[in-house]
């Protein structure tokens, strides 16, 4: 297979792209990546010598196109986006711009260049939230009714592979996922955020809300599924991809500062973002049933493991914090 990644020097990009690498050694990787503040080509590095890397923006079509024909693309699996909710509370434009009008071009030029397969990777947020106390999930039936600007942009581009789909025949599949963490994860997000301001003697911003829970998928977990998607999945077809695992903001910081020995006192409460979602869950049963997928990361190893990682790759996070564009707690919009 000759595979495109895009945003493959993100979080989610770059274990997906070891994980292709290491499972499948023959087929031909293309990376591609615009390297914005949470680009980074480090977390590619023990990876470059099995890959071709290409410095491009999902928006720009002639680039893309180029990629496309030069490797003689089969499947592109699409990652890029921006992805930080905070973020688009103060900067929606560039949202809308690269999650809705880059996925747009995207498909455009994998339409005109007639590929097998068209992957695009969506988050549960485009649902919404639900209420604390909701015994229901999101199946892959549910309105949508995003709250925020980043969940309206990610649900823009979910319309945008169905209609080329539709229109145009373009073989889609879709994967909406939970919470991701795991390693190289930038420290904007909030499990990496926490455990390097804990390292550094910092106190954890914690917002006001802080028994808002979300559902908490192993990067590693989510990689398989795709796997999955791409080899057995349904063309056209949305699959919900989450481990069942809650945890609120409150017990994820008393977690990371028990397994670091610290005091619980670090937490400082922050005011609440806008538009601040209480709770997802997604109901995963349909990729359970027919690809007989399941996550295998159990969730308390799983952050423990996540905690030591950047415990010990301080190197790879450090310099990374300068970058991060948010104080989280001032919401005054940019100009």
């Amino acid at each position: 297979m000759r595979l495109l990644i895009t945003g493959a020097a993100g979080f989610i990009g770059s274990n997906f792209t070891r994980y292709w690498t290491g499972r499948y050694p023959d087929d031909q990787v293309i990376a591609l990546d615009a390297l914005t503040y949470a680009g980074n080509l480090a977390s590619l590095a023990d990876v470059l010598d099995r890959i071709t890397f290409v410095r491009a923006d999902i928006g720009d079509a002639d680039a893309v196109e180029g990629a496309l024909g030069e490797h003689r693309i089969d499947v592109v699996v699409n990652f890029a986006a921006e992805s930080h909710n905070s973020l688009a509370v103060l900067d929606p434009g560039r949202f809308f711009a690269t999650n809705v009008m880059g996925t747009q071009r995207l498909l455009e030029a994998c339409r005109r260049r007639g590929l097998a397969r068209f992957h695009h990777v969506s988050t549960c947020e485009v649902y919404g939230d639900m209420a604390l106390d909701d015994p229901a999930a999101f199946t892959e039936e549910s309105c949508y009714r995003p709250r925020t600007p980043y969940n309206a942009s990610k649900a823009g581009a979910d319309h945008a592979v169905r209609a080329y789909h539709e229109t145009f025949g373009l073989p889609v599949t879709i994967t909406s996922c939970s919470n991701n963490y795991g390693p190289f994860q930038f420290p904007e997000k909030v499990i990496p955020l926490f455990t390097t301001r804990a390292l550094d003697g910092l106190p954890l911003p914690v917002y006001a809300s802080s028994d808002c829970r979300r559902e908490w998928l192993h990067v590693d977990d989510h990689c398989r599924a795709i796997d999955r998607v791409l080899r057995d999945g349904r063309d056209g077809a949305t699959y919900n991809v989450g481990s069942g695992t809650e945890a609120s903001i409150a017990e994820l910081a008393g977690a990371i500062l028990g397994q670091l020995g610290l005091p619980e006192s670090m937490i400082e409460v922050v005011p609440d973002r806008p538009g601040h979602d209480r709770r997802y869950l997604l109901d995963s049963s349909l990729i359970r049933t027919e690809l007989g997928w399941s996550p295998g990361v159990d969730f308390d190893q799983g952050l423990a493991d996540t905690v030591d990682w950047y415990a010990r790759h301080r190197e790879w996070w450090q310099s990374l914090r300068s970058r991060a564009p948010v104080e989280e707690g001032a919401w005054t919009p940019v100009a």
